[in-house]
C-alpha cells in the first residue's frame, strides 16, 4: 500500500502515480457524465437541467471535501516521506475521525437549505422539482461520498494511486448500470440519477473498507489513532480549509455562470450544464497533476529534498500544457459534435442547445490550458504546506476577472455564449500569471 517517492527518475515518478490517478478521474467524471448522457436519452430538457443544475451542486460539494482532504495527503505524505511511521498511522486515524464528523454535519445542514440552494441556482421553473428531488437523495448519501474521497486521500498520501483507480472502476460500472435500470427502465428520472450515484458509491465504499481490513496490519492504525488529536487535526486543516475555500469559490464562480446562464432561458441553462460536464472531462490531466504534484512533493518535502519537488512542478506543467493546447485545437473543429451527444440535436430546442453549446465551449476550452499552470502551482504550494497561495490566486481571478467577466460580457452579447466563455479562460490566464509570480518570490527567498 505505502509506496516511497523520494528516489529514483522523477519523470517516472510522476508517470507511475499521474496515470492510475488520472483514469480514477476519467472514470469518476465518466460516471458523471453517464448521468447527463442517459437521462438525455430518456427525458426531457427539464430532466437534463435538473441533473446538470444539481450535479454541479454537488460537484461542489466534492470538490471542497476533496479540497479539504489535501490536508490529510500533504500530511500523510510527509510522514510517508520522512520515515515516520507512528505519524502515518496518527494522521490517517484522526482524519478518518475528522471526515466522519464533517459528514453528518453536511447531511443536517444541506437538506435544511435544498430548497433554497433551488432558488438561489434561479433553476428554470420546469426543472425545480426535478432538482430538489434529485438534491435530496444526493445529501443523504453524502457520507458515501465523503467516505471513499477520504479513503482515497489516504492512500495517495501513502503513495497509492491505483487502489482509489480500482475502486472508482467499480462506482463507475455500478453507476452506469443502475442508471439504465433507475431512468430507462423504471423512468425515475433525476431521482434514477441520483440514486445510481449514491449507490455506486456506496459499493466503492465497501469494496474499499474490505481492501483496507486486508491490509490493516500494514496501516498500523490501532484504536487509539482514532483519538481526535488537536494537533494532527490542526495540521490537516491549515492546509485543508485554504484548498477547500478555493475550491468552493471557484466552484461558486461556476454557479453564478450558470444562473446568468440559467435567466437567459431553458436552452442556454442547458447548453452551460452540458459544456461543464465536457470541460469537467477535459480537466482530468490539469486535476491528475495537482494531485500528483501535492503527494509526490509532499513526500520530497518531507525526506528534505526540495529540489525533486521543483523538478516534479516542471514535468507536470509541461504536460498540462501541451494537453490543453491540443484539446483546444480539437475543440475549435468538432464542439457541435461533442454537445450533440448529450442532447437530441432532432428537435427545435435540442438544435438550438448544440448552438450555443459549441459557441460556449470554443471559447471556454482555452481554460485547459491556463488552468493546467495554475493546477500544477496549487498541488506544489500544498506540498510546501502554503494553501494558502492557492487559495490566494484564485479568489482574485474570480472577483477580478471570472465572475464580473461572464456577466459583463452576459449582457453585451445576449444572442451568443462564445465571450461568456472566453471570460472563464481569462480568469485561469491571471491565476497563473499569480502563482508565477509568487514561484519566483518564494525561491529568491
Amino acid at each position: 500500500m505505502e509506496k516511497n517517492l523520494t528516489t529514483g527518475s522523477v519523470l517516472k515518478n510522476v508517470a507511475i502515480f499521474s496515470l492510475p490517478y488520472l483514469l480514477s478521474y476519467f472514470l469518476q467524471t465518466l460516471y458523471g457524465m453517464a448521468d447527463l448522457f442517459i437521462v438525455g436519452q430518456f427525458e426531457g430538457i427539464a430532466s437534463t437541467t435538473a441533473v446538470s443544475i444539481g450535479s454541479q451542486v454537488m460537484h461542489m460539494i466534492t470538490v471542497m471535501i476533496v479540497g479539504l482532504a489535501m490536508g490529510a495527503t500533504v500530511t500523510i505524505g510527509q510522514a510517508v516521506g520522512a520515515k515516520d511511521r507512528e505519524g502515518v498511522s496518527l494522521k490517517v486515524g484522526n482524519t478518518v475521525t475528522l471526515f466522519m464528523g464533517v459528514a453528518i454535519g453536511l447531511v443536517v445542514i444541506l437538506l435544511l437549505f435544498t430548497r433554497l440552494i433551488v432558488s438561489v441556482m434561479s433553476t428554470p421553473a420546469e426543472a425545480v422539482q426535478g432538482t430538489i428531488t434529485y438534491l435530496t437523495i444526493c445529501f443523504i448519501g453524502i457520507p458515501f461520498i465523503t467516505a471513499y474521497n477520504i479513503i482515497s486521500s489516504i492512500f495517495r498520501g501513502l503513495g497509492d494511486s491505483k487502489s482509489p483507480m480500482y475502486f472508482i472502476a467499480v462506482a463507475c460500472v455500478t453507476n452506469i448500470v443502475l442508471d439504465y435500470v433507475f431512468m430507462g427502465i423504471l423512468h425515475l428520472g433525476p431521482a434514477g440519477a441520483a440514486l445510481g450515484t449514491v449507490c455506486s458509491q456506496a459499493v466503492s465504499v465497501i469494496v474499499s473498507l474490505i481492501v483496507i481490513l486486508k491490509q490493516k496490519e500494514e496501516l498500523g492504525v490501532s484504536r487509539e489513532c482514532f483519538r481526535p488529536r488537536k494537533q494532527v487535526i490542526s495540521l490537516i486543516l491549515k492546509i485543508g480549509i485554504p484548498v477547500a475555500l478555493q475550491d468552493g469559490f471557484i466552484q461558486i464562480a461556476f454557479i453564478v455562470i450558470t444562473i446568468i446562464a440559467n435567466r437567459r432561458g431553458l436552452n442556454d441553462a442547458a447548453a452551460v450544464g452540458i459544456v461543464e460536464k465536457i470541460i469537467s472531462f477535459l480537466f482530468l490531466v490539469p486535476s491528475s497533476m495537482l494531485s500528483t504534484v501535492s503527494a509526490l512533493g509532499a513526500q520530497n518535502i518531507g525526506a528534505g529534498k526540495p529540489e525533486r519537488a521543483r523538478q516534479t512542478l516542471c514535468y507536470a506543467t509541461i504536460i498540462t500544457v501541451c494537453f490543453g493546447i491540443g484539446v483546444a485545437i480539437i475543440m475549435q473543429i468538432i464542439p457541435e459534435t461533442v454537445v450533440a451527444l448529450f442532447t437530441d440535436a432532432g428537435t427545435n430546442s435540442g438544435a438550438d442547445v448544440v448552438r450555443l453549446g459549441g459557441l460556449y465551449l470554443r471559447g471556454y476550452i482555452f481554460d485547459c490550458i491556463f488552468a493546467g499552470i495554475h493546477f500544477s502551482f496549487s498541488g506544489y504550494f500544498c506540498a510546501l504546506g502554503r494553501s494558502e497561495f492557492s487559495f490566494l490566486h484564485n479568489i482574485l481571478a474570480i472577483l477580478f476577472i471570472r465572475i464580473p467577466g461572464v456577466y459583463v460580457t452576459s449582457m453585451l452579447f445576449p444572442t451568443t455564449l462564445f465571450p461568456m466563455g472566453l471570460a472563464t479562460a481569462a480568469g485561469s490566464l491571471f491565476s497563473a500569471a499569480i502563482c508565477v509570480i509568487i514561484f519566483y518570490v518564494l525561491q529568491k527567498r
